[in-house]
């Protein structure tokens, strides 16, 4: 395994920050864009199938592709893969506008730009993910990943607003030509960051499927990626619950007052971005499973205590302390997996887990949603949360799962100080979750 040292660069800070202005700024125009086309379709249309269909244009294309992205992002320099997703999102994007400008109105031209968008961010999503350890010290990257969801997390609280306010001063066209600017700038500022290609280990390229079945292989051989993954995939599903039918508890049950539904958003994200913005320092202080674990148990138990809630403010304060979990969660996981993966491996196992990230939702509101309809969200939300401590109790009841357990007592995380595991070190393959 060969890749470019990043301890060694002195400018590790500078290509760090031009990186993640560059992701700011693009995200930011891509949130104005979703908030915009969703409030579009409702307002335009308010049909339940026309939103459904967005759902699927935008999130199934993705989870596709992200099994090939991350093929491609083990055999390509992935800073040039991210301009190209960026710029076929710009160019859908730049095109839509245009129709529209022109008057075109017609549902399957919003549709095809959110799968290209979808598509892009298939591509994107193993690429960032695989190129942080390439500019980023190991050392560091516990920080920087927080910093990461501290980025989305200001997003989330300032890209409403101002979508809003774009929305009842602008035409649609005029905000996705918005979006096309800060893509550029995007763009612009990453190309100042010098990235290699990452040397193989694995030999001269081969077959796309034959990459992509040793990148399975390698996963479900990995007991460490293996038992992640499993946990990653059933937490993401069932954290769907507290994360998107509360603010239908909130109508049913504390009225519909747009202020309380306002206040319940701004919680979450504002206790999702104090939490990445100093997971770098106090997370130090436990090891990366310690983490991953207590936020498994607290998502159960934050979900089991807000269906349990009579008091109005104190939904509020579980729902901030629930935004303060998901970064406890998900930025241990993707440091574990940037320390211990093969860099030549990486974009393959982002790739696996972004198409987790991609379907965990529909998933997760297929199931909740319907069952929200027929019983109380306080019911759904208390069975959540139950099943989620089933679920880490048979996690760590695992083989794999003991050893991750018994590493966070030591304050030792397994592989993932450097030492990856190399052929002589995989054990025979077996199937998911099996320990």
């Amino acid at each position: 395994m060969t890749t470019e040292p990043t301890t060694d660069r002195p400018r590790w800070r500078r290509d760090t920050a031009l990186f993640l202005s560059g992701q700011m700024v693009s995200l930011f125009g891509s949130m104005l864009v979703q908030y915009a086309v969703m409030w579009y379709l409702t307002l335009t249309t308010k049909d339940g199938t026309v939103l459904a269909l967005s759902t699927v244009f935008g999130f199934l294309p993705q989870a596709i592709v992200s099994i090939f992205g991350g093929v491609w992002a083990d055999r390509h320099n992935r800073k040039l893969l991210i301009i190209g997703a960026d710029a076929a999102i710009a160019a859908a994007t730049l095109a839509l506008a245009l129709l529209m400008f022109a008057g075109n109105r017609e549902l399957w031209l919003i549709y095809a730009a959110l799968a290209v968008r979808s598509v892009g961010a298939g591509i994107q999503t193993p690429a960032v993910g695989a190129l942080l350890p390439q500019i980023v010290p190991t050392d560091r990257l516990l920080a920087i990943n927080g910093l990461t969801q501290t980025i989305q997390a200001g997003m989330m609280l300032v890209g409403p607003p101002v979508a809003a306010v774009l929305y009842a001063t602008l035409p649609l066209a005029a905000i996705l030509s918005v979006d096309v600017i800060t893509a550029a700038i995007g763009i612009g500022l990453l190309a100042l960051v010098p990235v290699s290609k990452v040397v193989r280990t694995e030999g001269a390229p081969t077959g796309y499927f034959t990459d992509l079945a040793a990148g399975f292989r390698y996963v479900v051989s990995h007991p460490l990626i293996r038992w992640l993954l499993g946990l990653y995939a059933v937490v993401m599903v069932l954290a769907v619950a507290p994360s998107f039918l509360t603010p239908l508890m909130v109508a049913r049950t504390f009225g519909e007052e747009v202020w309380k539904l306002t206040v319940l958003e701004l919680s979450f994200s504002i206790g999702m971005m104090l939490a990445g913005a100093t997971i770098g320092v106090w997370g130090k202080r436990f090891s990366r499973m310690t983490l991953i674990i207590g936020a498994s148990i607290g998502f159960g138990a934050l979900s089991i205590a807000m269906g349990l809630s009579t008091n109005l403010w104190v939904f509020f304060g579980f729902m901030f302390l629930t935004g303060v979990a998901v970064p406890a969660f998900s930025t241990p996981s993707m440091t574990v997996l940037q320390e211990t993966v093969e860099p030549d491996r990486q974009g393959r196992v982002f790739g696996f887990f972004g198409i987790v990230a991609a379907t965990a939702m529909p998933i997760g509101m297929a199931v909740f949603g319907p069952l929200a309809n027929v019983r109380s969200v306080e019911f759904v939300l208390i069975a959540a949360g139950l099943v989620t401590f089933v679920v880490a109790a048979i996690a760590l009841a695992l083989p794999s799962g003991r050893r991750a357990l018994q590493a966070a007592r030591d304050h030792t995380d397994p592989l993932a100080h450097g030492h990856a595991q190399g052929p002589a070190d995989v054990p025979e393959p077996q199937p998911p979750l099996a320990g």
